[in-house]
């Protein structure tokens, strides 16, 4: 229990960051070389009552939406794969991640404000995001903007975020939440898929927002005997979701499903502690997909997946890497501006990601090794000065107890 614990301070610390209140509140001026990133928010928290806050940790009785502008410092300001939150409120927009626009909108004024941006996006193409477990509302809020700016992705961004306690201590609350918001998000997904104006639809989930998205999407099917057409491409990133319930999950969308792909990492020790308590459960983000019986349930059923154990990360859990490597995010944001299957044909980085389509006449494929440095992206820089040599000393105590499978 005492290494279990070890382990929980180290998710503690990890998800940490700058935990400012009124962090989303809207500044009066820009840098004129930062950029900007538009967003649209649905989600199942409950409004906040405080003025400085937007939404809390508790479960909303329905769907409710915001519109947000968020300033990204400028690239000479900056590393790719990070958020930089600011060390106190008002951020500064020369270094900062900060909010230009904040407003708590209608289902009129959301339909109204993605008609109106969605027309503007090449292709038509839509980006739905889910964040994982253990994450406030302003987490989910920057970490989708610096998703979206650092792929360079052509796309209406829509952020679906859940109603997490923000904290380490509350994995059965935020699992049952995640749960609670499985009707809103295919309601939301049926939503984008029936307006004239999209063209398509690729979704992105991570961590625990995984699971959610794989019962909306099952719901999806059953209920109309089909996933809406329009949703082509579902990334799945260091899904916390048990490999049985994902293969029935799968099973229940039927053969006309959208194109999957996992991404996934032996070496996630947030996983390797999300198996722990779950007695043992393996987690799909964890799997190799080079072993048995995987290989062979992969290559049936036609998904792709994108092995990055290799790549290294500054996150000691190494639960993050797809937003944190600057690479990866890239190659998600050309591929999908592409409207194509992921690949690494065109990373042209040192020693690439491999991936092998995994289809008819194609076998799973692993990374060979993408060696590059990211940072710790979601603590900010006073926390993670302070916190790096507790971090090391306690990532030694658990290290025999979330041993990578």
């Amino acid at each position: 229990m005492l290494r279990l614990a070890h382990g929980a301070i180290i998710l503690s610390a990890l998800s940490a960051c700058a935990d400012l209140r009124g962090a989303l509140l809207p500044v009066s001026a820009t840098d004129p070389h930062a950029s900007r990133v538009d967003m649209l928010v649905a989600t199942t928290r409950m409004r906040a009552t405080a003025s400085d806050e937007f939404f809390t940790g508790d479960r909303g009785p329905a769907l409710s939406f915001a519109e947000f502008t968020v300033s990204i410092p400028p690239e000479a300001n900056r590393k790719p794969g990070e958020v930089q939150w600011p060390r106190s409120v008002p951020g500064n927009p020369t270094t900062d991640f900060v909010t230009l626009k904040a407003d708590l909108i209608d289902r009129t004024q959301a339909s109204a404000w993605f008609h109106r941006t969605v027309r503007k996006v090449p292709q038509r193409r839509v980006l739905v995001f889910i964040h994982g477990f253990n994450n406030r509302f302003d987490d989910a809020v920057f970490r989708f903007a610096q998703i979206v700016h650092d792929a360079g992705t052509p796309v209406a961004p829509v952020l679906f975020t859940w109603p997490s306690r923000g904290s380490v201590l509350a994995y059965g609350y935020d699992r049952e939440s995640n749960t609670y918001s499985r009707n809103a998000l295919e309601t939301t997904l049926r939503t984008l898929a029936r307006d004239p104006e999209v063209g398509e639809i690729s979704v992105l989930a991570h961590s625990m927002g995984n699971w959610v998205t794989l019962e909306a999407l099952r719901q999806m099917a059953i209920r109309d005997g089909r996933i809406a057409p329009k949703i082509r491409n579902v990334l799945l990133a260091a899904p916390d979701v048990d490999v049985d319930l994902f293969r029935e999950s799968i099973l229940d969308m039927g053969k006309a499903r959208p194109n999957f792909t996992l991404f996934v990492s032996q070496d996630d020790r947030a996983l390797a502690i999300s198996r722990r308590l779950w007695g043992d459960s393996v987690r799909l983000g964890a799997i190799d997909p080079e072993q048995e019986p995987y290989r062979s349930a992969l290559e049936k059923s036609g998904i792709n997946v994108l092995n990055l154990s290799k790549l290294r990360s500054g996150d000691p859990l190494n639960h993050s890497k797809f937003a944190e490597s600057p690479e990866v995010v890239r190659m998600i944001g050309q591929q999908l501006a592409e409207g194509q299957t992921l690949t690494d044909s065109r990373v042209g980085i040192g020693d690439r990601i491999i991936q092998v389509t995994a289809g008819a006449a194609a076998a799973v494929g692993t990374a060979a090794g993408l060696a590059v440095s990211a940072p710790v992206a979601v603590i900010d820089p006073r926390t993670r000065e302070n916190m790096q040599g507790h971090i090391q000393n306690l990532g030694n105590s658990v290290s025999d107890t979330v041993t990578p499978e």
